[in-house]
């Protein structure tokens, strides 16, 4: 039964997880064990996968797609919305009759949702045949989590409060070899009232800025085309470093990295984003002109009590100050729809803001409780019926602008990298422009993983249609 605590991890500790590595994959040598990874939530929980994948993989395990075939099961989890959390409890369920035709295969749970004690005692109570328990700050420790797993009959369960330092070295195994995701900050620091990251995520590491260029100098070595810069924060990276480094600054660096094409990032807070950033997008070649710049309400009323810390005055001047200088920048965000409180009025000021800004795409939900979170407790909780109509109405404007927005890119010619064949047209391969926009259109295989001009010919609100020149 593993404890709660914070801890500083020694360079013992990391070099012990690599023994251990080694033992395991040494007692897999002359067989093919596999290993299934269900994931839940957001791109760090994506890339806490591909870590783990990295593990079992230098482990000896195979990857596969096929849950019965597995010899190791994980669901890493997510707790920013009740859904996922129904859903991974659905999953585990199903797995008990899988579990008692193969009790030698390891079920394990881990992510944020395992931050939470309430859930882990509910695992504990009613899932006693998981055999792993571990949360987001020790994924470093799962070598040594499975070993002893491997020669025990009980469940074991390791969370930790926060992790006082960041693990480098961890093994990767990338879901893709054309896009990277690479972590820059970790955790957060800004307690807005919906949300409980900071609870499960700990408050903000950034990663050394040479540790980041040596990931992504390896990763443009390996062939890797682009990157997407992590952090619930990333505008906050570099405030806990001792050295004076910003985010704007860590992209002129990456800037300079041979071989690497397009930078992304996300998630910007509208409350850090500084001028100096806007002008480095503006600036900086590979850094495509995308902006995730979540809003979450329109209102000023409602914005005050999510603790967002900005105005909506104030995130217009950074939407003009950002179209002033990168005018043929898209601009995506995230609302909240049926905040406690909000009334027609704050509604209609949200509205209002996504008229005025003109987004090319937004991410909306309807206000969930999260047990744990100020807003929770908050009266006056909206109506679900009033939620829902709400969230119709927006979601009506919003792609009746998209549409617009991507209309405008008929007949122009825009640079796609090309990631694949289309899901929908077999016949089509599918790509993203500098502005995140998907672009499906015909072409041999051969072009995926390079860049193609393409002509844009028809535009749907979530993808346009082009012909390769």
């Amino acid at each position: 039964m593993g404890t709660r605590k914070e801890v500083l991890v020694s360079k013992e500790d990391i070099k012990k997880q690599k023994e251990i590595i080694c033992r395991i994959a040494d007692l897999n040598k002359d067989r093919c064990p596999k290993f299934y990874i269900e994931t839940y939530g957001c791109q760090m929980n994506v890339h806490d996968s591909e870590k783990l994948a990295g593990m079992l993989s230098d482990m000896g395990y195979i990857n596969t797609d096929n849950i019965e075939d597995a010899d190791v099961i994980l669901f890493n989890t997510c707790c920013v919305r009740e859904h996922a959390e129904i859903r991974v409890f659905g999953r585990v369920s199903q797995l008990k009759e899988l579990k008692l035709r193969r009790p030698n295969i390891t079920l394990g749970i881990c992510g944020c949702m395992m931050q939470e004690k309430e859930i882990v005692e509910k695992i504990k109570k009613n899932y006693p045949y998981v055999d792993i328990v571990f949360g987001t700050h020790n994924l470093f420790k799962f070598p040594e989590l499975l070993l002893e797993s491997l020669n025990s009959d009980t469940t074991i369960i390791d969370i930790w409060d926060d992790n006082k330092n960041i693990v480098e070295d961890i093994p990767i195994q990338r879901a893709e070899g054309l896009k990277a995701w690479v972590n820059i900050i970790y955790g957060c620091n800004n307690f807005c009232t919906y949300c409980i990251v900071p609870y499960v995520r700990g408050r903000e590491k950034s990663r050394k800025p040479e540790d980041i260029l040596d990931e992504v100098k390896s990763l443009a070595k390996e062939g890797f085309k682009e990157i997407t810069l992590l952090g619930q924060n990333v505008n906050s990276y570099g405030n806990d470093l001792s050295e004076k480094v910003d985010f704007a600054d860590l992209l002129y660096m990456l800037n300079d990295v041979d071989g690497i094409k397009r930078i992304r990032f996300m998630t910007s807070h509208p409350k850090d984003i500084s001028d100096k950033l806007i002008y480095a997008m503006k600036d900086l070649d590979k850094v495509c002109e995308h902006l995730h710049l979540p809003v979450q309400s329109g209102s000023n009323r409602i914005l005050k009590k999510m603790n967002r810390k900005y105005t909506k005055e104030r995130y217009l001047e950074i939407v003009d100050k950002l179209r002033e200088n990168v005018p043929e920048c898209a601009i995506t965000t995230d609302i909240i729809v049926g905040f406690p409180g909000e009334t027609e009025e704050d509604f209609e000021e949200t509205l209002d803001l996504v008229k005025r800004v003109r987004y090319d795409a937004a991410y909306t939900f309807i206000y969930s409780k999260r047990t744990g979170t100020p807003a929770a407790k908050m009266e006056n909780q909206v109506e679900e019926n009033v939620k829902h109509e709400r969230l119709e109405r927006l979601i009506n404007l919003q792609n009746s602008i998209s549409l617009e927005r991507n209309s405008e890119m008929n007949g122009k010619i825009v640079e796609v990298l090309v990631e694949g064949k289309s899901k929908r047209d077999s016949d089509k391969l599918t790509g993203r422009t500098r502005t995140n926009k998907i672009v499906h259109f015909k072409a041999k295989p051969e072009l995926i993983g390079k860049f193609a001009d393409v002509k844009i010919t028809d535009t749907k609100a979530w993808t346009m249609q082009g012909e390769l020149l």
